[in-house]
């Protein structure tokens, strides 16, 4: 075996000294596509011993990637494209980034700075990422690359996180690196002190006699906080999507998600309280249905990193871990101890949606709940697409910490979950990865069962196979009373990953469910179970 070694002594081009930063800024994994404009940083990663590319087989795949590897590993995911379409195919996944707060750096291959005429997959990149970035470069001759990504990377993973495009003209890439003292505004955090923040809480908090926790995504690093707080004032909680998984999914005080597709005991809880003390929570549509008008006569205090432009009583803006362990720490003792609350929202669990299960049906409620059961034994990070099974897997499956339930949130992205599952393997090789999809959102990026079978990604699978857009039809039969273009003709899942060289099974009743679970976890490699959904189940959950 041939071990490349880079040598520090040579001169040096601007792409070796970018793979030279992102080696020193501890980037293991690159998510990519090559092409002719970034040749020049491939050839400086073959001699790499630090970092490992991953070749995926369509760019938008990419960024989904480095999502899943970001969302696990709490890191800066990183992509690598060519330029015009290279750069092109990956604005969906960026999108996808900003709307779920994600840091990752995305370099493009740009075409040669010196042109200004039309030239061959010329777009700008600026202009198509300004709106879902929230950064973008364009590097300039008297940039010192080093400082950009350096740069980068800061903007990328501090406050309000998302992505940050850079794109890498040609012609600097190959040429030789030239240090420059540029001087760049650095992120400088300060340890606030919140103790009147504090006290103002303590006394809504004394005032409320239904007072509710609400969690969100900005919660993730905060879970060990969030459980002492909810303990110390004796409060129910709920999450919206990308909260779930912050507190203990099953928690006797858990009562589920919020929102246009969320729990009955939980919209219901939101709905009686009154005070919502709101964690790491955006407010957005999806969980407030109506904002401008959601919870307009109770007391919503947000603590979150960024302030929000709703009619809240209190505002914090402040990480939600910083925040939660001063509060924690301060003298607190309730005066009340919310058992009338308490049981009433225990009363409102047992009204909840009944399992629906009749003779020899799948039902997607029964399905995903006998999954759940399964596998909590081996602890499994469970990854997503955007569909009815993301929401059944949002209500019935447990979830007991963080960064064990990865979807996409902002934007609903269909396709999104199989190459963020890969992202998520990369990231954390000791945990079992399950991807549960539906047939719809599976095609979408279909092609990255190669990249499985390339490097020997041990996914799981989970085929939700309705042969329909069920989310879609859902609503086209609740508002205009018809089913068009929902329904879908699919392939054989199990000959398509046959020609992958890929295991898997269909399963068409319930009594099989069980063995193709135990086949798939025996197998060593990817493995995949179509599920044929046979009995829908309508949700009523307000």
């Amino acid at each position: 075996m041939i071990t490349h070694v880079r040598n520090n002594t040579e001169t040096k081009t601007n792409a070796g000294v970018l793979v030279d930063t992102l080696e020193t800024l501890g980037v293991d994994s690159i998510f990519g596509y090559p092409g002719a404009a970034v040749l020049s940083v491939y050839n400086e990663l073959s001699k790499s011993n630090k970092i490992n590319h991953y070749l995926v087989r369509h760019e938008q795949s990419a960024v989904h990637a480095a999502e899943g590897y970001a969302r696990i590993s709490g890191k800066t995911g990183v992509v690598l494209v060519t330029s015009g379409p290279g750069f092109t195919n990956t604005i969906t996944g960026i999108a996808n980034a900003y709307a779920d707060s994600t840091p990752l750096i995305v370099l493009s291959g740009y075409v040669e700075s010196s042109r200004n005429t039309k030239t061959f997959q010329n777009v700008d990149i600026e202009t198509l990422a300004k709106t879902c970035s929230k950064k973008t470069y364009i590097l300039q001759k008297n940039d010192d690359i080093k400082q950009v990504i350096e740069n980068a990377f800061s903007i990328a993973s501090s406050g309000v996180k998302g992505p940050v495009v850079i794109g890498l003209p040609r012609n600097l890439l190959e040429s030789n690196y030239t240090p420059k003292n540029i001087k760049r505004n650095g992120v400088v955090t300060q340890l606030r002190n919140f103790s009147q923040e504090i006290e103002i809480l303590q006394s809504l908090i004394k005032k409320s006699s239904k007072p509710v926790i609400l969690t969100g995504g900005g919660c993730t690093n905060a879970s060990n906080e969030l459980n002492i707080f909810a303990k110390k004032i004796n409060a129910p909680v709920v999450s919206t999507l990308m909260g779930i998984g912050t507190f203990p999914t099953d928690d006797k005080n858990y009562l589920g998600m919020i929102g246009i597709n969320g729990t009955y005991p939980a919209n219901s809880a939101i709905n009686e309280s009154d005070l919502i003390i709101a964690l790491g929570v955006s407010f957005s549509d999806r969980s407030t249905c109506k904002n401008t008008e959601y919870a307009i006569k109770k007391d919503i205090v947000s603590i979150n990193i960024k302030y929000l432009s709703e009619n809240l009583k209190l505002q914090i803006k402040a990480d939600v871990k910083e925040f939660l362990e001063q509060f924690n720490a301060a003298d607190y003792k309730s005066e009340i101890l919310n058992s009338n609350w308490i049981a009433r929202t225990q009363s409102l669990k047992k009204e909840n949606i009944s399992d629906n299960l009749s003779g020899n049906e799948l039902h997607s409620s029964y399905v995903i709940k006998t999954i759940s059961e399964f596998m909590q034994k081996y602890h499994p990070v469970v990854v997503t697409d955007v569909g009815q099974h993301q929401m059944t897997t949002a209500q019935f499956f447990t979830f007991k910490e963080p960064r064990k339930f990865i979807t996409s949130g902002g934007m609903g992205t269909m396709g999104f979950g199989l190459p963020a599952a890969i992202g998520a393997y990369i990231a954390d090789k000791n945990n079992l990865i399950l991807n549960i999809t539906g047939d719809g959102s599976y095609q979408m990026n279909l092609q990255e069962l190669a990249t499985c079978r390339e490097h020997n990604i041990p996914l799981k699978i989970i085929i939700m196979n309705n042969s329909s857009l069920g989310m879609v039809q859902q609503l086209q039969e609740k508002i205009y009373n018809n089913q068009y273009q929902v329904k879908m003709t699919n392939p054989d899942f199990v000959k398509i990953a046959e020609a992958y060289d890929l295991f898997a099974i269909r399963v068409e009743n319930n009594t099989d469910l069980i063995p193709a679970l135990e086949q798939t976890i025996e197998h060593k490699g990817t493995a995949i179970i179509d599920i044929a959904i046979n009995a829908p189940e309508k949700f009523n959950n307000y």
